[in-house]
């Protein structure tokens, strides 16, 4: 199956959810069967999933799906620059911005806020201005970052220079990864099949929010409830003395929830939405 050039999300979805036929992706609702039933036993809560580079908030559908099914209210906010917008002169800033004004716009309050790779960069400073409206953070695979540091500084100074020539090769400052590239660090417990089928729903990356420092200080004085989600094979940032997502990433946060599973960067969330919903509801959870 391929994707559709004028629309290249229409077979994506139909290859990602097949697996769900009693769920078609044009209904709304959806009835609960007896496998789903364990998911009634929390409390409900209200997320706001921000998600990270190359994608948009298609990237979260199946695991919104699941959260639904076990009567979560769900927000996926798009980050300016991403998915159907082609403005890619964008700054962290902006993109901050936006994710405030969704949240206070749609008057959430008591969320659960949670980023995904770079979104994490996003709810650190989304959360110095909304801190009273969060209930905790949540960190799947995601960027934390010191204060004044980038998110490419996160990479050694070769993988920098990688991206960076990339930009410096696109014709409005963005990053394409190479397929070859996507398909061993991004999705690497991927077939090749599945790997296609996600690197074609991606779009290039603007710069300007990667390389921008970022002033942190008032994120590191908040008390706000923290959890790290570690998939154990993702190998965006190799894992290291001074490198890694866990402990090195993770161990920023001070005190925080650590909740542990198995997958890559990308394909587990399309591919087990089901079990990525578990995890957050395990991290999330009072």
């Amino acid at each position: 199956m391929h994707p559709n050039q004028n629309n290249p999300y229409y077979d994506y979805h139909q290859y990602w959810y097949n697996e769900y036929q009693s769920y078609p992706i044009h209904q709304q609702h959806h009835s609960i069967d007896q496998s789903d039933i364990f998911y009634r036993q929390h409390a409900q809560a209200t997320f706001v999933l921000v998600h990270g580079s190359w994608v948009d908030p298609f990237f979260w559908h199946g695991i919104t799906r699941e959260l639904q099914k076990m009567g979560h209210i769900v927000h996926t906010p798009q980050l300016p620059g991403h998915g159907t917008d082609k403005d890619k002169n964008v700054n962290h800033e902006m993109i901050t911005k936006q994710v405030v004004h969704y949240i206070t716009s749609n008057k959430l309050n008591n969320i659960i806020l949670i980023g995904h790779s770079f979104g994490g960069t996003v709810i650190q400073k989304v959360a110095e201005q909304l801190h009273n409206r969060i209930k905790r953070l949540v960190f799947w695979n995601a960027f934390v970052l010191n204060d004044g540091e980038s998110l490419a500084d996160q990479f050694t100074p070769q993988a920098q220079k990688f991206l960076l020539d990339l930009a410096k090769q696109s014709s409005d400052n963005t990053i394409k990864l190479p397929f070859q590239y996507f398909r061993d660090v991004f999705v690497n417990l991927a077939d090749l099949q599945t790997a296609r089928q996600i690197y074609n729903a991606t779009t290039p990356e603007p710069v300007m929010p990667l390389v921008e420092k970022l002033d942190l200080k008032t994120f590191y004085q908040l008390s706000t409830p923290r959890s790290f989600i570690n998939l154990q094979e993702d190998t965006v940032v190799p894992a290291g003395e001074n490198s890694g997502w866990y402990p090195h990433m993770a161990s920023r946060l001070g005190i925080y929830r650590f909740i542990q599973g198995s997958g890559d960067h990308m394909s587990t969330a399309k591919i087990y939405p089901r079990r990525m919903a578990q995890l957050i509801v395990n991290a999330s959870r009072d």
